[in-house]
């Protein structure tokens, strides 16, 4: 790599705009689609009128940027971590949140936003315990069962780069899986591999917003890019905080921590595979416990100001450990550009206009990194019987249960409760989490199943 370069791939040396500009905005594109898509299903559920729907779009925006800015930038000891990351409302949430709208309807839409708001402060309230206590829990979670994890959010995620390439997130809409959209995220993808594989310097490194503008282009001369809501939009909106307000449900209350937990799982495999994506290294217990109680202080703050549940992004991690830039100012930078597109209706608009295959085609190389990652991870310790048995039935079961879960859904079939659905059945890393934590406890570790 160009020496000019090699700043970039260091925490804290000088860079110029020039360099880091491109490669945030890289970033902002990555996460902008999966931050603004969970609060859009989200206030549809709820019924919010398109006002309400922008303003908490916004505040997703917002809240994304202040909680990157956090964790990046906060000088106590035990907020933080200063790793290379962004963070953004989760799709994790989502079908919990839309199981408390069709529940809650009684209450009217705004008052669905204060459950889910409520929930979702006394859950980030034990998430930041959780992360007090790190140190105390971290053993139960060996690079085995960090590694199964990233594993299968990287393997949770093909799906979604698959359906936004046959032209959006609903395999169910209008026009889904033409060719036209299959060209499109195919010229994309083979874009981003030329970029990667046969780019240098900052060509190689931007090779996933650089496919994306290819992408752009060929999908807008396809007549697939519709500039319009660009010059409705405005220039400038106001937040408002307390807006929706704040109301306690026990029952919401007991889901969110759930799945809170699970996201604090998750994000220590987030971690691990940015630090060892981009440093070559596992991330340390101050990391881990700085960015779980970092992430969980945002949550408690964005509760009051109107952000759905925040999260680590893996397309983000994942883009780290292809281009293996970890300057804190790229990620800095992009952060003032996230919080830009919430009080700037009219950026955010535009960067909506992105076509879901340009978006797909541009990030299935992003999850594969994901998933390389989990695997370089198992593969650090023994493949052993016991090993190999924990990864491979823990994600048996997790992916297994939770296509049978769906296809049940969808027959119309129910064999358990709503909210056992919502918490175990409706994304396969929560149970593949569970199953792997608890067998690695269950079966003997034996000399020969030790790094």
């Amino acid at each position: 790599m160009d020496k000019n370069y090699s700043n970039l791939f260091t925490n804290d040396g000088t860079i110029s705009l020039k360099q880091s500009l491109p490669l945030a905005f890289e970033h902002l594109i990555a996460m902008i689609a999966g931050c603004i898509a969970p609060t859009l299903i989200f206030a549809g559920a709820a019924g919010l009128t398109y006002a309400d729907s922008i303003l908490l779009v916004q505040m997703s925006l917002i809240g994304s940027a202040l909680t990157t800015l956090l964790i990046i930038m906060a000088p106590a000891h035990l907020i933080g971590n200063k790793l290379p990351m962004i963070y953004g409302v989760s799709f994790s949430y989502v079908p919990t949140m839309i199981a408390l709208a069709n529940q809650f309807q009684n209450l009217g839409s705004k008052g669905i936003v204060a459950i889910v708001l409520g929930a979702q402060l006394i859950a980030a309230i034990v998430s930041f315990i959780f992360g007090f206590a790190l140190k105390y829990v971290l053993p139960y979670f060996p690079p085995l069962v960090a590694g199964t994890v990233v594993l299968s959010i990287g393997l949770s995620l093909y799906p979604v780069a698959l359906n936004y390439m046959g032209g959006g997130g609903d395999v169910s809409m209008a026009g889904w899986g033409s060719w036209q959209y299959w060209f499109i995220a195919a010229v994309t993808l083979l874009a981003n591999i030329i970029f990667t594989h046969f780019g240098k310097g900052m060509v190689s490194l931007a090779s996933v917003l650089l496919s994306m503008i290819v992408g752009y282009i060929l999908a807008f001369f396809m007549g697939y890019v519709d500039l319009t809501p660009v010059s409705d939009a405005n220039w400038f909106s106001f937040i408002r905080p307390m807006y929706f307000g704040i109301k306690f449900e026990p029952s919401a209350i007991a889901a969110f921590i759930i799945i809170f937990i699970v996201s604090c799982i998750e994000g220590i495999g987030d971690m691990n595979s940015t630090t060892i994506g981009g440093m070559d290294r596992p991330a340390t217990d101050d990391e881990l416990r700085g960015g779980i109680m970092g992430f969980s202080l945002a949550n408690m703050l964005g509760a009051f100001i109107g952000t759905l549940p925040t999260a680590t992004f893996s397309q983000n991690a994942g883009i780290v450990s292809i281009n293996k830039v970890i300057n804190k100012k790229v990620f800095i930078t992009s952060s003032i550009m996230i919080l830009i597109a919430g009080l700037v209706p009219k950026f955010s608009s535009l960067l909506l206009t992105i076509p879901y295959p340009v978006i797909g085609g541009a990030t299935i190389s992003v999850f594969a990194a994901i998933t390389m990652n989990g695997i370089r991870m198992i593969t650090s310790q023994p493949l052993s019987m016991r090993n190999t048995y924990i990864v491979g039935v823990s994600v048996a079961i997790g992916f297994g249960f939770t296509q049978v879960v769906t296809a049940a859904h969808n027959a119309g079939v129910t064999f358990m409760p709503e909210s056992l659905e919502v918490a175990i059945g409706s994304s396969p890393v929560v149970l593949t989490t569970l199953f792997a934590f608890l067998m690695n406890l269950a079966i003997p570790e034996k000399e020969e199943d030790k790094a």
